[in-house]
This record gives structure tokens, C-alpha cells and sequence, in this order.
């Protein structure tokens, strides 16, 4: 099985998009009186809703966001089905300023959208969306996760992302080096928002050495200040004689003009589609012998949190025992493509759509 090549989305035909990436539904919002314009991308619900959260970006234009949501949602697939969840991919994106533009009423009105698909779509938090604001779309729809543990939730998933991330990278660390000690490793960790900021608590317990950065300043400061990480440019980080690269900001950072300059034997992050051509670099990081940790893998930590929460009977203790199964399925990812000489992205999206197959095949009574 082979996966096809996706590095842009740049058709004229919205349903040409869906069709190459499998989709089965994208869903356009537009509400005049808040200024609500969003779009929901809803991949596959063999194995279950599609769960995924919601993320407010000042796009460039509107083909942008859709490329954003469809590329999302079919990573929530694949990190539904590896995480061996019972769920679907779906994800949605807001076009706007979030500093300027979400109030209540603007985003009880997406609640209200949400709801309108009776469940298909559950969502949560993501970039630029926090917990009180799913508290202001979950007073319109029961179809929310991502909830303050006041309200019987899980809570920020943001730790558990960053625990999950952590796990991944041990287990990438120990394939690259033999050990899955981080001690004395040079890290250097791009984008140190909620997750980054857990991630480099991790490493700093593990007496790693941290290097760090972001766009913000601020956040620099803070993260810098509390755990001694040390911060460094924007751009010249990729020519860094480092161990580990762990992308934790927007995707695509692994690509034509950054791949050739890295000098580290092991990729592990928490952002999505860090790949920018998953085919193309998937392979190249291959050849250079670079350990790439697939980062719909061991960033699924948030999903099992959330997933957890709309279980029922929310368990925090079973949710970090969960993600560190991440672990060894990272593991298994990565003896696979030693093995049959495929990219790490490859053998996890293989494994993925092995149990959508398999599971979808029970459901039809096949």
C-alpha cells in the first residue's frame, strides 16, 4: 500500500480535494452577525465520530484554511486509528483574529453549527482556543470535549500532548542512540506555547540540555527564566549542531529549504504535518538516517485525553497510562521501516489504515 503524494491542496474543485484526500464531508459556517466564518473538515468515521478540535488562525485567504482543515482532520484519522481509539478524524479551523474577534456570542454560534451535525463531529481545543471558550460552545451543543474538570472534563489536554510527545521522543532516542536517556541530549524545541512549554519541563527533569524558540518574546522569556533553557534564533536554529529537533509549532517546518540543514539524528514534536511533502521528505529524512518520530504518533496525547472525556467517566490516571503506549507503538513504527525500507511516515500511516480496514470489516459484518 502506498500513500499518495499530498503537498498542497491548489485544485479549483473543492470536491477534487475531498476525493484525494478521502474525505467525506466539509462543512462551511458563515454567520454575518458575529463575524463567524469557519470550516469543518470531517476525514473518516469508520471507527467512530470524528473527533477533533477547533483552531482560530488569521489565514491568508480562504483556500489556505481549507487546505489547513482537510490536511488536519486526515491526521486525526491516522492518529484515531494508531492510537487504537475508537474514533474518527475530524478537525475545524475559525479564519480570524482570536485576540480581537472571539466573544461569546461568536463562538456559541459555532457551537450551534457543530451541534447541527448531530454528533458526526465532536470537537475540542486547538491553537488559539482555550477551555472557557469550548465552556461558551458547549452551552449549544453536547457535542464538545475539551472541558474544565469543574464541569466533570479533562481539563487543558495540553500536558498530556506534551507527555505523549516526550514518550515518543524517548523511544525515537533510543532507536537514534540506543538509550532512551535524554540526559546531556541537545534539544532544541521550536514553538514553546502550552504544549511546547510542558515538553520543555520534561526535558529539563531529564537533565537534557534545552534550547529553545518562538516567536514570541514573551514566551521566551517565561519559559527560558523557569527552566534555564537557552534561547536562540528563529531561523539559524535548523544549522544547530543538536541531538533531537522537536517541531512544536505550525507544520511544514521540515521541508526543501530546512530538511539539508539539520544535523540532529532524531525529529520529535508535537506539531501537526510537520512534513510539508509527507511522501518526498518522509523519505529523504530516510536516507539521511534521521530517526523521524511520525508526528500524528506521539502527538496523540491530547486526542486520548479528549477521547477519554467523551467516554465518560473521565480517568485522568488511565489516560497517561494509555499515552504511554505511545511508547511502544513508536517503537513498532520505527523497527517497520527498518524493516521494509519505507519512510517512518509511511509504515505508521500503514498501520493506521490496517485497523480502519480490519475494524471496518468487523462493522460490516464482513
Amino acid at each position: 500500500m502506498e500513500i499518495k503524494e499530498i503537498e498542497k491542496i491548489d485544485k479549483p474543485s473543492v470536491f477534487g480535494d475531498l476525493s484525494e484526500m478521502g474525505h467525506e464531508q466539509i462543512v462551511f459556517c458563515n454567520d454575518n452577525a458575529t463575524g463567524l466564518k469557519a470550516v469543518i473538515g470531517i476525514h473518516d468515521t469508520t471507527l467512530g465520530p470524528a473527533l477533533g478540535g477547533t483552531r482560530m488562525w488569521q489565514y491568508t485567504n480562504e483556500q489556505e484554511a481549507i487546505t489547513d482543515v482537510l490536511r488536519l482532520s486526515r491526521g486525526m484519522t491516522f492518529k484515531a486509528a494508531i492510537s487504537g481509539l475508537n474514533l474518527g478524524g475530524g478537525k475545524a479551523v475559525i479564519i480570524g483574529d482570536a485576540d480581537t474577534m472571539k466573544t461569546e456570542a461568536f463562538l456559541r454560534r459555532f457551537g450551534k453549527f457543530v451541534n447541527s451535525l448531530s454528533g458526526k463531529y465532536v470537537t475540542a481545543e486547538d491553537v488559539n482556543i482555550k477551555t472557557r471558550d469550548m465552556e461558551y460552545v458547549a452551552m449549544e451543543t453536547a457535542h464538545v470535549t475539551g472541558l474544565p474538570e469543574s464541569m466533570g472534563g479533562g481539563g487543558d489536554p495540553s500536558p498530556v500532548t506534551a507527555y505523549g510527545t516526550f514518550i515518543g521522543m524517548k523511544a525515537a532516542a533510543h532507536k537514534a542512540y540506543g538509550s532512551d536517556s535524554l540526559e546531556k541530549k541537545k534539544v532544541v524545541v521550536q514553538g514553546v506555547g502550552q504544549v511546547g512549554m510542558y515538553l520543555v519541563e520534561h526535558l529539563s527533569k531529564e537533565n537534557a540540555e534545552v534550547y529553545i524558540t518562538d516567536i514570541s518574546e514573551d514566551k521566551l522569556a517565561q519559559v527560558s527564566k523557569k527552566y534555564g533553557a537557552k534561547v536562540v534564533n528563529m531561523d539559524g536554529f535548523y544549522d544547530l549542531d543538536m541531538d533531537i529537533y522537536a517541531p512544536c509549532a505550525l507544520g511544514a517546518t521540515l521541508n526543501d529549504a530546512t530538511i539539508s540543514r539539520l544535523k540532529c539524528k532524531v525529529i520529535a514534536g508535537a506539531a501537526n504535518n510537520q512534513l510539508e511533502n509527507e511522501v518526498r521528505h518522509g523519505r529523504q529524512l530516510k536516507d539521511m538516517d534521521i530517526v523521524y518520530a511520525p508526528d500524528f504518533l506521539i502527538n496523540a496525547g491530547g486526542l486520548i485525553n479528549v477521547g477519554a472525556e467523551y467516554e465518560g467517566g473521565y480517568n485522568r490516571e488511565r489516560v497517561y497510562q494509555m499515552t504511554e503506549k505511545i511508547y511502544d507503538t513508536c517503537s513498532a513504527v520505527l523497527d517497520m521501516s527498518d524493516k521494509e525500507n519505507i519512510s517512518t511516515q509511511e509504515a505508521a500511516i500503514r498501520l493506521a489504515k490496517q485497523r480502519i480496514d480490519q475494524v471496518g470489516r468487523v462493522k460490516l459484518g464482513f
